[in-house]
């Protein structure tokens, strides 16, 4: 579909919904910090899904925030250009530093990076924090401003020990350039790809108050785009202590998993660490096969799981056929919504922010990632990310289409050369007879019945109570 203006993307990637997004963060659970400044089967035989508990201790319950989001806080600056940027390193940082001279209006603007899964996270009624750093610059106030306005709070993560001038290009608010030429074809620029070290290489340690943004959220969630702002040894700090403190770490490597694979010995170490304590792994097939060396999208996960301490779910993403979640002793798979995709930019960062509501609230796994597919879904129907993330409208109305892109050939193969002695659990419109290989089938109207009463209760409440 041809673009008539410039769309926001973005370089990297149930409490119950909310249809709009919440005024300001709960007083006392979320703050704001200035930081230092004034300011997706073919099924044989019925099953009925059951839950299994990730985290059901009562210290998790007990923490009042549900979600914080480590590091990559960037503004999206969207353009279209008669060319992309060179490939030479050097002629792309010119490049970039010719675009930034100027700031372009604000309409090209748009939260990105770990914005999307927290503003996605916030909209399906999940209490968020976003720990990171922005500049005191026009870029640091329009992103601050944009968690406000979706009921984000956000901590700060430099302290009185940092020693940097805020005046410094290091202190600014990271920006991403995404550029897109008049065939579609998109290139990213930003200061990370021209720098050795981390861009805010100079936080050292963990503030006081990010301490307690963690302590009290159950669940941190941090990307592979985190090394590109902080030091490897301050994300293996935050990470040690995160499970010192009993917080829940989901772990998304992306594409820099391959590149940190085999980074210096400090990165490799951090990602080893990040893999092997994460409670939940989230990653593309590609991606799992890159950190494994196994193509089997099920057998990398269990390879995943056996290589983790803590892990308690491995979720693949198989993109438009639909994702898999993988524990020790059970298989759950989900296939993909049919619909019109506009731009698939933020659908994994929406995709996790439902992951963690599935989590949080002990639902059926196969329910969970039916959630996770439709929110996904309804992100890719829209343009870009950041505030055009998925809205409740649509996803209750993917819910109610019950569009599934269901190719039985497909899961079949995959599912019936990894059964062992594991339930395997898949969703579907296709109800078979018969039992074969621990292979079942949850019907599709089953799960969205028990889904949609979740979805459209707060809505009814709004409306009777105004």
């Amino acid at each position: 579909m041809p673009l008539k203006s410039p769309i926001q993307f973005h370089a990297h990637g149930p409490s119950f919904f909310q249809s709009k997004p919440k005024p300001n963060p709960k007083p006392g659970l979320i703050v704001f910090l200035s930081l230092n400044r004034p300011n997706a089967c073919k099924g044989i035989g019925i099953a009925v899904p059951t839950p299994l508990s990730p985290s059901p201790d009562s210290a998790f319950r007990a923490k009042h925030a549900d979600v914080a989001t480590l590091g990559n806080l960037c503004v999206d600056i969207v353009l279209n250009v008669p060319q992309l940027p060179p490939p030479s390193l050097s002629e792309r940082k010119a490049y970039m530093e010719r675009l930034a001279s100027s700031p372009p209006p604000k309409k090209y603007w748009e939260a990105g990076g770990n914005c999307n899964m927290a503003i996605a996270a916030s909209r399906l009624g999940l209490d968020c924090i976003s720990i990171g750093h922005v500049g005191n610059e026009i870029y640091g106030k329009f992103l601050s401003d944009v968690l406000h306005d979706e009921g984000i709070g956000m901590v700060g993560m430099s302290t009185d020990d940092d020693i940097v001038d805020s005046s410094s290009a290091s202190y600014e608010t990271l920006l991403c350039w995404v550029l897109v030429d008049p065939s579609q074809r998109h290139g990213f620029c930003s200061r990370a790809d021209f720098n050795k070290e981390p861009a805010f290489h100079w936080l050292r340690e963990m503030s006081r108050e990010v301490k307690m943004a963690i302590k009290n959220s159950k669940v941190l969630f941090c990307n592979g785009y985190g090394f590109d702002e902080l030091s490897p040894g301050l994300l293996l700090s935050v990470g040690e202590y995160a499970v010192e403190v009993g917080t829940s770490i989901f772990f998304d490597p992306g594409p820099r998993g391959k590149s940190l694979s085999t980074g210096t010995p400090e990165e490799q170490r951090a990602l080893n660490q990040f893999l092997r304590m994460s409670d939940v792994l989230l990653l593309t097939s590609d991606e799992a096969e890159s950190l494994t060396g196994i193509g089997d999208p099920i057998l990398a996960g269990q390879e995943l799981l056996k290589r983790g301490i803590r892990t308690k779910w491995v979720i693949v993403k198989m993109g438009s056929r639909g994702s898999i979640l993988i524990t020790t002793s059970r298989i759950a798979c989900a296939p993909a919504f049919k619909v019109n995709v506009i731009d698939t930019v933020g659908c994994g960062d929406s995709f996790v922010a439902a992951i963690a509501y599935g989590f949080i609230h002990n639902m059926p796994m196969v329910n969970t990632l039916a959630i996770a597919n439709a929110v996904g879904a309804a992100t890719a129907m829209g343009c870009g990310a950041g505030r055009n993330v998925a809205t409740l409208e649509k996803v209750v109305d993917i819910l109610r289409s019950s569009n599934l892109n269901e190719d039985g050939e497909f899961w079949t193969d995959i599912l019936e050369k990894n059964v062992v002695a594991q339930e395997i659990t898949c969703l579907s419109n296709v109800v078979m007879s018969g039992n074969r290989n621990h292979l079942n089938v949850v019907p599709f109207d089953k799960v969205v019945s028990e889904i949609l009463p979740k979805l459209v209760l707060p809505q009814t409440v709004e409306n009777a109570t105004t």
